[in-house]
């Protein structure tokens, strides 16, 4: 062979390899990464999970713990929100306060029990510190609005007194409901509100409205916010849904919101999704949520998982009373792809249901997202009497999750 035809193969073959090598890096420079920490966005979805008895049992131990008759005793609407000073904050709706006695029950059943006359409040936050939970603040923590309403406290995060400020306080986000007919026997939704908590000492200093909800004549279509909020580049993104289920709906719609850094008990800090643009004094579209195959709960958690959101709610129609599912995306906004895999976390014995699926980011590590549910009695009629006899129904759950790439 001539050396100028090996020249031109060789030189051929050399070009060829460059550029397959520059293709290479192209795609993967184009590609989603599945590392969760290199900040890109990739599907995700559930790839195993398992009971978190250890804070299981800690809330069980703390809740049996007879010492005391002004503490948490049972309770829903689980958030955690972890303080500067390394403390974490649980925050309940609907508590149970009182005695806690050892089985047998009245019945001879072998739980522990409370007096059915014991209180209930519609508010109550534990702290724990170290693992350990320690003590009770006085419940409920934020007083009715007004005769007939109540406050349910959200989701909370510490943030800056005012944008820029050097001053933190806690903040967190209430539920005002009203009482009514059924179908809306826990609540006609009402408004979204701020608490303002100073730190460390958690005083309540304030409470402002920030999305009233009143003037809306469909209870089904009156949206509140906070279930869930997630931090990112100064804003937080702030999670709310409608009651759809309450109508008799299999699911209901998702809907965000942001607010600056500071601002979030500032009612014209907050900007609104429309379906095109963030605005403020618009009424906000859904970004997730079809009424049949899709949607949410009433109560419902978002995580950043590197550059994913990572949603987690209680599935659609009758699924929704034992299955945890999911959704990914790659903005607050959507669109939201799902749903993904799903699991039905453990449940007690007798006519009870899964709900309230929260993430608690501050006590997850090395890859694992910790992940709490409520349990309630599944029939209204007798709810109180069983929830009594046994104490353990009312009390939060928990998992550790680990996540894959896909969806």
């Amino acid at each position: 062979m001539p050396d100028s035809t090996r020249a031109r193969q060789r030189t051929g073959t050399g070009l060829g390899l460059l550029l397959a090598l520059v293709l290479g890096a192209v795609l993967l420079t184009a590609l989603p990464e599945d590392d969760p920490g290199s900040g890109a966005c990739a599907p995700r979805t559930l790839r195993a999970w398992s009971a978190d008895e250890r804070l299981t049992s800690e809330f069980a131990r703390y809740g049996d713990d007879a010492s005391r008759t002004d503490d948490w005793t049972g309770g829903d609407g689980t958030h955690s929100v972890r303080l500067p000073d390394g403390r974490v904050l649980w925050l309940f709706s609907d508590t149970y306060l009182g005695q806690v006695y050892a089985p047998p029950n009245p019945v001879g059943e072998s739980y522990a029990w409370r007096d059915t006359t014991a209180p209930m409040v519609r508010n109550s936050a534990v702290v724990m510190r170290d693992g350990r939970l320690e003590s009770t603040l006085p419940a409920p923590l934020f007083p009715d609005p007004a005769p007939g309403q109540w406050r349910w406290p959200v989701a909370a995060r510490v943030e800056p007194r005012s944008p820029g400020s050097s001053e933190q306080v806690l903040r967190v986000l209430l539920w005002v409901r009203t009482s009514g007919q059924a179908p809306w026997i826990y609540g006609v939704p009402t408004a979204t509100e701020v608490a303002t908590l100073s730190l460390p000492d958690l005083r309540v200093e304030s409470v402002d409205k920030v999305f009233d909800q009143q003037l809306v004549t469909d209870p089904s279509r009156r949206v509140l916010f906070g279930t869930t909020l997630v931090e990112e580049d100064g804003f937080t993104y702030v999670f709310g849904g409608d009651d759809r289920r309450a109508a008799s709906r299999p699911a209901s719609h998702a809907y965000v919101a942001r607010v600056p850094e500071g601002g979030l008990a500032d009612p014209g800090a907050w900007e609104y999704w429309d379906g095109e643009e963030w605005a403020a004094g618009v009424r906000p579209r859904a970004v997730l949520g079809d009424e049949q195959r899709t949607g949410v709960g009433s109560t419902f958690s978002v995580v950043r998982d590197g550059g994913t959101y990572v949603l987690f709610t209680m599935a659609a129609g009758a699924d929704g009373l034992t299955k945890v599912t999911s959704y990914w995306a790659c903005s607050a906004t959507g669109p939201w792809h799902g749903p993904a895999k799903d699991f039905s976390p453990s449940l007690p014995e007798g006519q009870v249901a899964a709900y309230n699926p929260q993430t608690h980011p501050e006590l997850s590590e090395d890859g694992r997202l910790v992940l709490s549910y409520d349990v309630n009695w599944l029939e209204t009629n007798g709810a109180a009497a069983n929830l009594s006899r046994n104490v353990s129904l009312y009390r939060p759950r928990f998992v550790t999750l680990r996540l894959a790439p896909g969806g």
